[in-house]
């Protein structure tokens, strides 16, 4: 058993340069894509070494973007996608956790039941659900803003059963000696229960700025104007010309682009993250 430990530990690691390799090469022909001119792709074989053109396509994209394809420029879709992205994130989190701590620490009338039904919501696909909330967001005038891009999706069954299930595993002994020291129940859940849901907090916040940085069907159905299409509607635009050929190299760029935020937010919050889905499995 001693003898195999350094082949195994060499497979190992072959197995894991695969791995990384087999995820990074895409993006590293998308990085090469993006530096290239439009004529390069011309042949059908992509250059695997960058080119000349990073400043002038990226340039172009984040000022100008393609009028052709009917895209703004990209920094307004990147500054549409953020906002609606954190917005989610945020939203989803507030009315989760005072959801989950009205359901744990209330008794009222059917207070079971009322969870079940917000988990039940789960086996809902969002294409069942869509066409009435089109409707609603519709009748509301709320079709091309960012409170249509936000609120029909700010609330989470999933961010709900996580919190309940945190808050169920928080000792009873706490919440008593809270209530002999006079404090309420918000002061409860401000001074305890927020800072004991930090890395959970911190591990829904990533998951739900990703679902919302991705989000494509619900802003392409509510957004006419260009300037709140989103940076996944833009990449779509791009890649969707109807007169003339597909800019490649954009897309690509777009596609960098469109990347960027959402790696920064798992780089600076990788530790809490972590520590956040360790926390939730215990």
């Amino acid at each position: 058993m001693v003898e195999n430990r350094p082949f195994l530990t060499f497979l190992t690691h072959l197995v894991l340069i695969i791995g990384v390799l087999t995820v990074v090469f895409p993006v590293y022909l998308a990085f090469v894509a993006s530096t290239r001119g439009a004529t390069d792709f011309m042949t059908g074989v992509v250059p695997l070494l960058p080119g000349d053109q990073l400043s002038a396509n990226y340039g172009y994209l984040l000022g100008s973007g393609e009028s052709t394809a009917g895209a703004p420029p990209f920094l307004l879709m990147l500054a549409n996608s953020l906002a609606m992205a954190i917005l989610i994130a945020v939203g989803k989190i507030a009315i989760s956790i005072i959801s989950a701590f009205a359901i744990v620490y209330f008794r009222f009338p059917l207070r079971v039941p009322a969870f079940w039904l917000i988990f039940m919501t789960l086996m809902l696909p969002v294409e069942v659900r869509i066409l009435p909330t089109y409707k609603v967001v519709a009748d509301l005038g709320m079709l091309n803003s960012y409170s249509g891009l936000v609120i029909p999706v700010i609330a989470s069954a999933t961010a709900t059963f996580l919190f309940r299930q945190f808050f169920l595993t928080v000792p009873e002994e706490m919440m008593e000696a809270a209530r002999v020291d006079g404090a309420g129940p918000m002061k409860f859940f401000r001074d305890i229960l927020l800072p004991l849901s930090r890395t959970n907090i911190a591990a829904l916040f990533i998951i739900m700025f990703i679902y919302g940085w991705n989000q494509y069907l619900w802003p392409m159905l509510i957004t006419t104007e260009p300037h709140y299409y989103t940076v996944v509607m833009g990449i779509k635009r791009l890649a969707s010309v109807l007169d003339g050929d597909t800019q490649w190299n954009l897309v690509m760029a777009g596609v960098i682009l469109a990347g960027l935020p959402p790696v920064l937010v798992i780089i600076f919050m990788q530790r809490l993250f972590v520590k956040g889905l360790v926390e939730t499995e215990k």
